[in-house]
């Protein structure tokens, strides 16, 4: 049972256990009296921490020499009982690697699978930059990417882009040489590669191997455009993590960049439930399982990190790390500059990640300059086949993205042949009368794919019905968005955020629509 009178005021781990005896959380202090008082006496608890405390039934502690043995211990106990109330840090996206296989002849992919034998490099965060990195890897190495070796060679053979193995016209060693180059290329090892490649040049040069001379000068080019291209060349002999955080709807997010020697070389995203001193248990956590590097950057410590730091000395973390890494590790919190670039992007990625289509609808708000977001918009498109088999497609999106159960379509029943204004206006009204009858919510704008004439009937149509909801259109060709009672299109030019948005939603409504009609048709012919 709980006694707090016989808790010391030393430093040293407690661990929280449930009435049936599981360990429920594992936590350290530097006076372990008055830390596992505060779980008590204080009131304004997250929602999680208030249920661990409603959970607790018994407590031990294990009292260390300072606060470094009790970092350590928290992470072996956390390590070994995975408690329920301590943060799991289990990576929340598999991104794809370039991947090189374990046979005598390995071949070269992509694979999200790291179960499999071989080497991984990655993972990629941009599946355009993965691909153009594989692309030249196979090109520049004429290195094999076929599942199976067939006894024939392949297209890339005749091409000059495989060496194909499969013929047996290559020694495995010599093959075995271009795949090593490939891997010089994805540890990072870029000027050392480049290096090895002139000094071989020459000594084929000088043996009159001009055409083998002319090979590796031909790598050697297509080496420093790929390094130009990705400038993943920074000059620096120490390694760095970037640490990004953002806090939404109770939930910590988080995105961990790692840099080695200069090269950003994996990311890694985790998700979890707000609790008090999150960012030490975190950086504790992650760091027991990873290689502390000899900076992290971050852009700085969260309130109750700062506040917790005064009776907790957070140079003890730093000690702790520092033994985990067996060398000096610090933090950073870049102002400006190399680093401040890097904190930045990390940043950016993790907005896109978990804010992306917040920022869009927020982006929409702004631009037409409306009261609230526009969290539920819905889109109306018109498709038909010179004039027969006409439907309309209505699509909702809802916080930014689709919500499929909501879709509509709609087979046109007031109009013949071609008159895609008078199509608007049937399916506009019924949409909206139907809502109106049933008393169900409006949504917060409605997206026409058209001109000014499909918006003028939209328009028309739910000024019959009464209803002020915002309404735009959006015309293909330039991708002009016009409102109501302009002459010109609004002025927001098609790459811009909110352009963007609204061109995803126009481009899924007619997507529908083209597939309802060819359905149509379809059971037209079969009939």
């Amino acid at each position: 049972m709980i006694n707090l009178s016989v808790i010391p005021k030393e430093p040293g781990c407690y661990i929280y256990r449930d009435i049936e005896k599981n360990i429920i959380y594992v936590g350290k202090a530097k006076n372990l009296k008055k830390r596992i008082s505060s779980y008590f006496s204080k009131k304004n608890h997250d929602t999680k921490t208030q249920n661990l405390v409603k959970s607790i039934f018994d407590i031990e502690f294990i009292v260390t020499n300072n606060e470094i043995e009790a970092l350590l211990l928290e992470s072996i106990l956390i390590k070994k009982h995975s408690p329920k109330y301590n943060i799991d840090l289990k990576d929340s996206k598999n991104y794809a690697y370039i991947y090189i296989s374990e046979e005598n002849f390995p071949r070269i992919g992509i694979s999200r699978n790291k179960s499999e034998k071989g080497k991984f490099y990655g993972p990629f965060i941009s599946a355009k930059e993965r691909d153009y990195v594989l692309d030249i890897l196979k090109k520049t190495f004429k290195i094999r990417s076929c599942k199976n070796m067939q006894k024939r060679p392949c297209l890339r053979h005749h091409i000059k882009n495989c060496t194909a193995p499969c013929t047996g016209n290559i020694a495995s060693k010599k093959y075995l040489d271009q795949i090593k180059k490939a891997e010089y290329i994805l540890k990072g090892n870029i000027e050392s590669l480049i290096s090895k490649l002139k000094d071989e040049m020459i000594i084929k040069s000088k043996n009159l191997q001009f055409e083998e001379a002319i090979l590796i000068r031909e790598e050697i080019s297509a080496i420093e455009n790929l390094k130009t291209k990705q400038n993943i060349n920074r000059q620096k002999n120490y390694d760095e993590d970037i640490i990004a955080y953002i806090e939404k709807d109770g939930n910590i997010h988080i995105i961990v960049f790692n840099v080695l020697k200069g090269t950003l070389y994996d990311k890694k995203y985790f998700k979890f439930e707000y609790v008090e001193n999150f960012f030490e248990e975190f950086l504790i956590q992650y760091y027991s399982e990873n290689r502390p590097p000899s900076e992290i950057i971050i852009s700085g410590f969260p309130k109750d990190f700062e506040d917790f730091s005064k009776e907790y000395n957070p140079n003890a973390l730093l000690e702790f790390l520092s033994k985990k890494r067996e060398s000096k590790v610090s933090f950073k919190v870049p102002k400006k500059g190399e680093k401040k670039e890097l904190l930045n992007l990390a940043m950016k990625n993790l907005e896109i990640l978990v804010l992306g289509n917040d920022l869009k609808v927020e982006a929409l708000k702004n631009k037409l300059m409306l009261e609230n977001p526009p969290k539920v918009i819905e889109c109306f498109d018109i498709s038909h086949l010179s004039g027969n088999f006409t439907v309309a497609s209505m699509v909702q999106f809802r916080d930014g993205k689709a919500d499929k159960k909501n879709y509509r379509r709609y087979k046109i029943k007031t109009v013949t042949g071609i008159d895609d204004f008078k199509s608007i206006s049937e399916v506009v009204f019924r949409r909206y009368s139907k809502l109106l009858k049933e008393n169900s919510k409006m949504p917060d704008l409605i997206i026409i794919d058209g001109g000014k004439g499909q918006l003028s009937s939209a328009f028309y149509e739910l000024k019959k019905l009464n209803l002020k909801i915002p309404v735009v259109s959006i015309a293909k060709r330039e991708e002009e968005i016009y409102a109501p009672g302009t002459e010109n299109a609004l002025p927001i030019t098609k790459n811009e955020k909110a352009s963007l948005f609204i061109q995803e939603i126009r481009d899924e409504a007619h997507r529908f629509a083209i597939t309802y009609n060819k359905l149509l048709r379809k059971k037209d012919l079969i009939k």
